[in-house]
């Protein structure tokens, strides 16, 4: 008995993967399909797709400094996160991914399917009404070389 209840406990994970950022909705939505896909047919369950938008990188990946941000969180085994990574791997579309498990023996029976999420990701830098960069790159303080009224009175 007690080994029918070990074969029904699943291993809670997640993925995040970064999508290049000129791909449309449509193109998305294909990719979390084929995600979706892929959990359903080596037994897992897919527990929420968030996109969390576009968003500016640390450092260019794959030439662009923003990526779509797409996280995957869902329940399975060992074998469903090697099949996943190996997909996205094979995608052209997808630039950088990771794997995190977040939790052992977990019934899923307890873990409801929620509703995909969409995010609005982060407003482009040339939004309106943004304060705009001085030129030589200083921000909130007075130009090197310029003293203001308060010093120049304390030095007299």
């Amino acid at each position: 008995m007690a080994e029918t209840q070990a074969a029904t406990r699943l291993r809670e994970y997640e993925t995040i993967f970064l999508v290049k950022p000129d791909l449309t909705d449509d193109n998305v939505d294909k990719l979390k399909e084929r995600v979706r896909g892929i959990v359903g047919r080596e037994g897992g369950k897919l527990l929420r797709f968030t996109v969390w938008g576009k968003k500016k990188t640390l450092f260019p990946v794959a030439k662009q400094p923003r990526a779509i941000y797409v996280h995957a969180s869902y329940l399975g085994g060992s074998k469903l996160v090697a099949e996943i990574e190996r997909n996205l791997r094979n995608l052209d579309e997808v630039t950088r991914y990771i794997s995190v498990k977040i939790a052992e023996e977990v019934d899923p029976e307890t873990r409801p399917v929620l509703e995909d999420l969409k995010l609005a990701g982060d407003v482009e830098e040339t939004r309106p009404g943004a304060p705009a960069e001085r030129e030589g790159g200083f921000r909130g303080g007075e130009e090197p070389g310029v003293e203001s009224e308060e010093e120049s009175t304390e030095e007299a």
